[in-house]
């Protein structure tokens, strides 16, 4: 049946001030900074006064010049970027971690003060130090050169960065303007907002204001003790992320119909709508919209977030992630397979590998998964015609090597890292997953190529290292097919466990239900997904915390914090119960 879409794009969580705490646009922004300056001077009688506005490499330092810094009318002002390294000098240090391949590298622990000159940036400081009247230091790392009466920090969203790169912008001071997408993703991903995420904690330390430059022309500013407010309170209150949606050469027609997304030339393939890694969150405090990456949740407040026993194994990291596959009218995903721990360690620098799942959300009378070896499959024989394949562009013969299982709406397939797979045609898939999500090795495309016209990347080297061969067909449809247990089942109410499968740390459980349930977190963040019905209400048993409506399809985070809360249906819809599917980290 036709729906009607009530999927919510750009959720918010409302924060509430009892003084002026946020800003929108450059002239509110420049009268508060000159006001707050303005108080410096009278209260201290300074002869110099400093302000720093550090930043998040992506930000339009172009406009922020214009629209800030020149209309204070400083004395002095100093790019802290005069003191950073040369880019040969940094691809020299950076080499291990960017390596030759197109998409994979492995983590940096770099801090920013390992990409400026020493002496440069000492320089710099006893310049400052010797400077009378306004000076503004600004740039990324301006924190370093001074610290300063005024410090700003403007932020900016992971996927903001990437339409960036696509419109053409490079590396944090690289000049690769042109380069493969893949690799200024690479050097983003695996250096670059590793280093800036960990300079940003020292920043907010001690910092003033915040600015969203994430829409050009609309910059919104919030004060410390406001952004303080709203990372406290994601941390205690069920929330949504705010999702993004991709186009990809496989993508379908289903979230563009369900999700009410504006037609695309090329379909929808992927959105992200559970990913704290490269997802945002929105703080509207007192009327702005305020977005940022849900990282800097994470890293603050994660032992309320997670709980202390997922803190205590995971670190400030986010373990789950839960996105969509479209390939609804559209084409096959392409034949992958995920790293296994040891290597992915070894390799990479990661502490846990990409084990997922495929939670079918919808699906057509043809709907198919790609899971797993054929039984006496000869590895050297398998990798031999992949090869082939791939090298020749004759067609991959994937029914003589892999598995294909037919699935259905509600289906759950497991899929423990070494297993081979991909989702067929016609499906809607929810992505239930660990967090690291770039780690995907490919071994057959169907002979396609990217949006940009080049052969997407195969990874045949790196996945011949990982494929386990003894997930043969039996195997497959006995322990990683639809393995569901029922737990609690009463008139109104039923409760199953549908994975994830024993080799991975991740739990999910699915619940129907007719009336209201109660549920406990179970000591871990858990992440959930109105799978059926039409819209539910999030009731945390805690009556100071705030409760939060959710719609078909929408992920939904409720932090270990909560305890204990109620999931009531508000509207079943065309059903006579609604369900959600929940996962947790095994504690």
């Amino acid at each position: 049946m036709k729906r009607t879409v009530n999927y919510v794009k750009h959720p918010e969580l409302k924060i509430q001030t009892d003084k002026k705490d946020s800003f929108r646009g450059w002239a509110a922004i420049r009268d508060e900074i000159q006001s707050r300056l303005a108080q410096i001077k009278a209260n201290e009688k300074k002869d110099r006064v400093v302000i720093c506005i550090d930043d998040y490499h992506g930000t339009d330092k172009d406009e922020l010049f214009e629209e800030l810094i020149a209309p204070l009318e400083p004395d002095h002002v100093i790019d802290v970027l005069q003191a950073k390294k040369p880019e040969a000098e940094l691809q020299t240090m950076l080499e291990y971690n960017l390596t030759d391949d197109r998409v994979f590298g492995s983590m940096s622990t770099h801090k920013m003060k390992d990409f400026f000159d020493l002496q440069k940036l000492a320089d710099l400081k006893e310049t400052i130090k010797n400077l009378k009247g306004l000076v503004v230091v600004y740039g990324e790392g301006a924190d370093l050169a001074a610290r300063a009466d005024l410090t700003i920090y403007c932020d900016l969203t992971r996927w903001e960065i990437q339409l960036r790169y696509r419109a053409g912008m490079d590396n944090w001071e690289a000049g690769n303007y042109g380069e493969d997408i893949l690799r200024k993703y690479k050097r983003g991903y695996f250096v670059e907002w590793r280093v800036m995420d960990r300079h940003k904690l020292d920043v907010l330390s001690h910092c003033q204001y915040l600015i969203d430059t994430n829409a050009k022309d609309d910059p919104k500013m919030i004060t410390k003790e406001a952004f303080d407010q709203a990372i406290e309170k994601f941390s205690q209150t069920p929330f949504r992320l705010v999702p993004y949606f991709d186009e990809g050469i496989w993508g379908g027609t289903w979230m563009e119909e369900n999700f009410g997304l504006k037609p695309q030339k090329t379909h929808y393939a992927w959105a992200f709508d559970g990913v704290p890694e490269e997802n945002a969150i929105c703080a509207n405090v007192n009327g702005v919209p305020f977005d940022m990456p849900a990282m800097n949740l994470v890293k603050l407040a994660p032992k309320s977030l997670l709980g202390p026993k997922v803190f205590s194994r995971f670190g400030a990291e986010f373990p789950i992630r839960f996105d969509f596959l479209d390939t609804m009218n559209g084409g096959n995903l392409s034949l992958q397979v995920h790293p296994l721990t040891e290597y992915i360690k070894e390799q990479f620098g990661m502490a846990y590998t990409q084990d997922e799942s495929y939670y079918i959300l919808d699906a057509d009378d043809s709907a198919h998964v790609y899971l797993g070896v054929k039984d006496g499959v000869n590895p050297d024989e398998f990798i031999a015609a992949l090869k082939h394949s791939n090298e020749t562009g004759e067609p991959f013969e994937d029914a003589k090597f892999v598995n294909c299982f037919p699935v259905k709406k509600h289906d759950h397939v497991l899929i423990p890292a070494g297993t081979v797979h991909c989702s067929g045609s016609g499906t809607v898939v929810l992505e239930i997953s660990a967090t690291p999500y770039i780690f995907t090795m490919k071994l057959w495309d169907w002979g396609r190529v990217g949006l940009d016209g080049k052969p997407r990347p195969i990874n045949i080297e790196h996945g011949a290292k990982n494929i386990q061969y003894d997930r043969t067909t039996d195997w497959c449809k006995n322990n990683l097919v639809s393995d569901i247990h029922t737990l609690n089942e009463t008139e109104t109410f039923k409760e199953e466990r549908t994975g994830l499968h024993e080799l991975e740390f991740i739990e999910t459980r699915r619940a129907w239900m007719s009336e209201p349930a109660e549920f406990s977190t179970e000591e871990s963040v858990n992440v959930l997904n109105l799978i059926e019905g039409e819209e539910a209400c999030i009731e945390p048993l805690n009556p100071d915390l705030e409760p939060l409506t959710v719609h078909y399809g929408e992920t939904f985070i409720i932090p270990e914090s909560v305890k204990n809360y109620r999931i009531v249906p508000t509207n079943k819809g065309n059903t006579d119960q609604i369900a959600v599917i929940c996962a947790r980290v095994r504690v």
